[in-house]
């Protein structure tokens, strides 16, 4: 298992920029969504929303992925593509997961919109994901471990009758888009990396209405859905390790 990183008082401040510039696009996508438009023209808008701050997309060409940001719509947890194909309609819920390079440091940040009116089980869905995050992050102190987190995140997921996605994790982020330790959203307790200060984490939990289990496109090799066909939700903040409260990076907060 790799080191976890610490970074250096120099690199926190690149990193820190670029974690705001990174939120900034994923509000400004957000805002943008709008019912009738195709997810090839919302992957269009935020590589513009991108360029306009002098950086690149860190997504664009990662192990081949062809749009700038990931646009996954309902039952599509994680790593959807833009396509003209795809009409973004009420009722629907977007997860925009969004990734920028900048002066050497990446940041990396996620949400999920509803679009219009959603059901009373998709809020739910939505507002659990948002407190798992949130309860992850409280957990980002000095003194505990990578599992403390892990274990917060599940708590909450349970909660809310929620499945917690094994398959994917989050991680540590800064100079690279992936750096170590993983961060996943369940179990743990107690286990993993021992959280430090100047360690920066990408805290995500991606949370099912129904069944934890997920499937990979084999048409793209990168959309990943539901294998119940329920909505998902994702949400991603990056945190700083602090001797005091954790810093989150990317804010303001969603929602």
């Amino acid at each position: 298992m790799a080191k976890a990183i610490v970074h250096s008082a120099e690199e926190i401040i690149r990193i820190r920029r670029a974690a705001q510039v990174t939120a900034e696009v994923r509000d400004r996508i957000a805002a943008a969504i709008e019912p009738g438009m195709s997810t090839a023209q919302l992957d269009q808008i935020a590589g513009a929303f991108i360029a306009e701050t002098g950086g690149t997309s860190a997504f664009l060409g990662y192990c081949g992925f062809p749009g700038n940001i990931c646009i996954s719509l309902n039952e599509v947890v994680v790593h959807g593509i833009g396509s003209a194909d795809q009409i973004i309609r009420e009722g629907d819920v977007v997860s925009i997961d969004v990734g920028v390079r900048i002066d050497g440091a990446v940041g990396d940040t996620a949400r999920t919109v509803a679009v219009g009116e959603v059901t009373s089980d998709v809020k739910r869905l939505l507002a659990g994901t948002l407190e798992a995050l949130d309860a992850g992050i409280a957990a980002c102190r000095v003194g505990n471990r990578v599992g403390h987190i892990s274990s917060a995140v599940e708590k909450t997921a349970h909660r809310h009758r929620l499945g917690v996605v094994r398959d994917y994790v989050g991680h540590g982020c800064g100079i690279k888009l992936h750096e170590p330790p993983e961060v996943p959203n369940f179990s743990g307790w107690g286990s993993g990396a021992k959280l430090e200060p100047g360690m920066v984490l990408a805290i995500e939990p991606m949370l099912n209405l129904g069944s934890w289990k997920v499937v990979t496109d084999r048409s793209d090799h990168w959309t990943v859905r539901t294998t119940d066909g329920l909505y998902s939700a994702h949400f991603e903040h990056m945190v700083l390790i602090t001797e005091n409260q954790p810093e989150i990076l990317t804010w303001p907060k969603m929602m």
